[in-house]
Formats: structure tokens, sequence, C-alpha cells
């Protein structure tokens, strides 16, 4: 007499295992049964409910056969355990096989509600700073002036001593630098990560001769506490106009043309004394905005020691230069009241732009 499995509960297909042997004909059996009903199959949901029907981890017919192995007998548990696993990989593959068909006959989208409302892709784009400071590179070229750029680490010599402002200078303190850890040049003295852009006003001049009208974009970095208006890295561009004649009128001239395009609309600004050791005599810039005066670049004349110390001759060429913050730039343009905001990168603020 057949030795008898213990009693189970019925399986959703009606499958009961009660004094019954389960034997290689009855896995055969199922996979044949399944074989069918995949080859049938006409949807992804099909072939879903098939694999549940046979497969799921706690009702399906050929996982309970799996479980009762367990009740018999070493040897016959090998043979049948054998089939069943065979019968399972079989039902896998079969399913897998059948999902490639329906695809490839239906396409990827069979599942998709065509009637449901699109969803736009979102793309990338550029940073307000990069799109700010490429419009101010093509106004300025339109204008006349060639872009050039230089490096962001530098040497004491041409962040300082080049611009009038020599060691143990006073006006030293008016930027707050990163200096590298590194021995010194005997000649170009410590290094440093530039505090503006101006050093690439001797490094041009030595390497080129007058009349020359350049602008000079970059990073600049300055050790101070960030808050709502400073930042340890901000965009400036240098610019530096220099021939026999050039006057503060043309300085006036080439900015009023560039405040307006940039803007894109007439623009009131006016000018002040300031001071800065580069340049005699030295000016600010401010801009009206919402009926309050900004303060928006600085500027002046080139100092004759900068002149000499890139090998001009004082007494025959004259230039004007100046800084602008790309960062206030935008700031003013789209009314954002806190710099910090420019280097968060979050995604929900960048987005607006």
């Amino acid at each position: 007499m057949p030795e008898a499995i213990k009693v189970r509960p019925p399986t959703p297909s009606g499958l009961y295992f009660l004094n019954k042997t389960m034997n290689k004909k009855d896995v055969k059996n199922i996979k044949e049964k399944a074989e069918k009903e995949i080859e049938k199959a006409d949807t992804l949901e099909e072939l879903d409910h098939i694999y549940k029907k046979y497969l799921a981890q706690n009702k399906g017919e050929l996982t309970e056969v799996l479980r009762s192995l367990g009740d018999l007998p070493e040897e016959k548990r090998a043979e049948l355990g054998k089939a069943a696993n065979q019968a399972k990989d079989f039902i896998v593959e079969e399913i897998d096989r059948r999902k490639e068909e329906l695809e490839k006959e239906k396409g990827f989208d069979v599942d998709i509600d065509v009637t449901a409302p699109g969803e736009e892709a979102r793309v990338g784009h550029l940073h307000p700073l990069t799109k700010i400071k490429r419009n101010a590179r093509s106004i300025f070229k339109q204008l006349g002036f060639s872009v050039i750029e230089g490096p962001e680490m530098e040497t004491e010599w041409y962040n300082f001593d080049a611009l009038n402002i020599p060691e143990n200078h006073p006006a030293r303190d008016m930027w707050d630098t990163f200096f590298i850890n590194q021995p010194a040049d005997e000649e170009q003295g410590r290094s440093l990560l530039r505090t503006h852009t101006s050093p690439m006003q001797v490094r041009h001049m030595e390497q080129n001769n007058p009349p020359l009208r350049i602008i000079v974009p970059g990073r600049c970095f300055r050790h101070e506490k960030p808050d709502a208006s400073h930042d340890i890295q901000f965009d400036q561009i240098e610019g530096l106009m220099v021939d026999e004649d050039v006057s503060v009128a043309h300085f006036k001239a080439v900015m009023e043309r560039f405040l307006d395009r940039f803007f894109k609309k007439d623009v009131e600004s006016r000018i002040r004394p300031s001071y800065f050791p580069f340049t005699e005599p030295s000016f600010e810039v401010d801009v009206k905005v919402s009926d309050e005066w900004v303060e928006t670049l600085g500027a002046g004349m080139v100092h004759p020691n900068v002149f000499s110390a890139a090998g001009y001759n004082p007494e025959r060429w004259r230039g004007f230069a100046f800084g602008i913050g790309v960062d206030r730039l935008v700031m003013m343009k789209h009314q954002i009241d806190d710099i910090r905001l420019f280097y968060e990168n979050d995604i929900r603020f960048l987005r607006q732009f």
C-alpha cells in the first residue's frame, strides 16, 4: 500500500493532498497544464496569474509539491524533488519567453493607459550665474572687447605688488586672502587663491602691446564670513581698455551701453569717488533699481605704477579698468536677496531660471 502524505489544506485550484502520494507523473501533468496555459496567455496580467497559480510562495500548486517532500522516504523525496524543481525551472523559462513574445507583439507600453494625460520630461538648463556670464561676455564682445581668462591660483606679485599694493601696504587688508601652504618664490612671493581678476591686467599687458580692450571673467576667493551679500567665492568680470587718449568719458560710454543692454532698458546710473590702489582717480558706479541706488562695480583710471609694472610707458598710455561682481548683477536683475542661494544647489531655486 502506498505511503500517504499528511492532510494539507486545499489550494486555490482545488488540489488536495489527502491520502494521496504525489509522483513524477503528477508533476508532469502540472508542468504540461502550465505550459498550455502559458501558450494561450494573451496579456502580461494572465502570465502573472499563471505564475502565482503554480509558483506562488504559499499557495502555488508546484510549491505545495515541493513542500510535501519532507513527508516522503528519502529515495522518493530525491526523485520527486528533482522532477518538481525541473518543472519549476521550465515554467519560469516559459513565462519569460512568452512575456518577451507579448512585448514584441504589442510593444513595451501594453500596460500604459494611453488616455492618461501626458507628463512633460524635465530637462537640464544652465545655472543662472552661467547665463549671466555668457550674456555679459556677449555684450562686451559687441563693444569690441576680447575675452581673456587667467589662473585661479596666483602669486603675491600679480595679485598685489604689480597692482600697486606692496607688502605691508594698508590696502592689503581690503582683501582677506587664502594663501597656499607651499614655499614662497623669491620673485613672485607666496601663492594664493586670487582675490580678484585684476592680476590678468598685468599678465596681459606684459605679453601684448596697446591699444587693447579686454574683459577677464573668472572666479575669485576671499576669506570672509558668508552672509546674504558675501561668500568665500564669487564671480567677477574684470575690464581693461588702454590707448593713448582713453578718458573717463570713454568709461562712462562703455558702462552705459553695457548696463542698458544687460537690463534691456534705459538704466539710470551714477559715478561717485572711491579708492582702489591700482586706479587713480578711482570711483564706483551705482545703478538705480526700484528707486534705490545699488553699488554695482568699482573702476578707475589705471594707476601709472601698474603701467610701469607691466612694462608700459605711463607718460604715453592711458586706460581705465573696472570690476563687476557677476553675482551682484544676477541678484539685481532677478531681485534675489541672498548670494548663498547660488551655491546651495537647491533645485527648487535653480528651476526658476
